[in-house]
């Protein structure tokens, strides 16, 4: 490696999960040098295999150290990583940040060689068979820097950018009440439509469409992993499903109300779908940029292998690039339906050249 970014020629990465895992392969893309340990021997050897580092101990000193374990146990790991100068610095990867900030100053006093992290993706699969080197491209990376030396962050951010993230500095009050906002809460949500449909009659089932698989996408996540979360971030979460609730009952009420009075009922839920586009559209587009609007193409599939390939093949021939994907399958038949989100401009002459091609195009 002979033009390391930020100094970083070498890396232990504690914790060999989907997040640990995930910055290793990443590290390694870039030829830095990765040395892997996880409590779990096997887990360490399925990264290894996968290409992700080194399981041997290191020979000396590193320039950094990534601590991707649980919340609870993230501060206990970091602080005797830094008691025993492992790394000139050490980060965590942690969903929640001020109690590990607090934990680690608590052992430390101020802790100048610590970074308090947080990358912001992740998948509902765990482990290091869901890893992806490609899993933090474009994504925010949370950055704390609180009481570390200007060369600790400096590490920290060579690491964000060595992994294709986008860094994104933050206090770290302020970064648990946004994830529990944007994060948290949209979890627990997920898991409490889920488990409606545990018990749910098995003919109401076989009417699923794309909608509720959006929805209850994040709730296959690993429920350990999220009591650990939830626990480490429990005061913020509380009060935004606090806030949630209310609205909750506004609907509920407004549903009741409508035999008795339509206007008001139809209008209290209006106002409650008006606010859910609002917040919709707040959100980012790709890559931190401001919230886009696409034009949907949709496209009839076959379901038989390479059909999709040769859908992306066409849309790349015809100079168009694809934004978004999304793919419905249509119960009992062996078709789906794809949605090609692309800029607008481009739509029309992407439908010409599809149908060109014999792709079935839906208005």
């Amino acid at each position: 490696m002979t033009d390391p970014v930020g100094g970083l020629r070498s890396c232990l990465v504690v914790g060999t999960g989907l997040i640990g895992t995930s910055i290793a392969l990443a590290l390694r893309r870039r030829d830095v040098i990765v040395h892997l340990t996880d409590r779990d021997p096997v887990a360490v050897r399925r990264a290894a295999d996968l290409g992700a580092g080194d399981p041997a101990p290191p020979p000396g000193q590193l320039d950094l150290a990534v601590v991707a374990v649980s919340p609870s146990a993230t501060a206990d790991v970091a602080v005797g990583l830094l008691t025993g100068n492992v790394a000139a610095t050490v980060i965590d990867t942690a969903g929640v940040k001020a109690g590990v900030l607090h934990d680690v100053r608590r052992e430390m006093g101020r802790a100048t060689h610590f970074v308090g992290t947080h990358p912001m993706a992740g998948r509902e699969r765990s482990g290091p068979g869901a890893a992806r080197a490609d899993l933090f491209d474009g994504r925010p990376w949370v950055i704390v820097e609180s009481d570390a030396e200007a060369d600790s962050v400096r590490r920290a951010r060579a690491l964000v950018e060595l992994c294709g993230g986008i860094a994104v500095t933050m206090d770290a009050d302020a970064h648990d009440a946004a994830v529990a906002l944007v994060s948290h809460v949209p979890q627990v949500a997920a898991t409490l439509v889920a488990a409606r449909l545990a018990e749910g009659p098995d003919d109401a089932l076989t009417l699923t469409g794309q909608g509720l698989r959006d929805v209850t996408r994040v709730a296959a996540s690993d429920p350990d992993l999220w009591i650990d979360v939830l626990a480490a971030n429990a005061d913020p979460v509380a009060r935004v499903l606090t806030e949630l609730r209310t609205d909750v009952d506004a609907a509920i009420a407004a549903l009741h109300e409508l035999a008795e009075d339509p206007e008001w009922g139809r209008t209290s839920l209006r106002e409650l779908l008006v606010r859910g586009n609002a917040g919709r559209a707040r959100l980012p587009g790709k890559h931190g940029a401001p919230p886009t609007s696409y034009a949907v193409v949709p496209v009839v599939l076959a379901d038989r292998p390479g059909e999709l390939a040769r859908l992306f093949a066409d849309a790349g021939h015809a100079g168009v690039n694809i934004e978004d994907v999304r793919i419905e399958h249509s119960p009992g038949q062996a078709v789906g339906l794809v949605e090609l989100s692309v800029a607008p401009p481009v739509a029309g002459r992407l439908v010409e050249a599809l149908v060109a091609l014999g792709w079935v195009v839906h208005g």
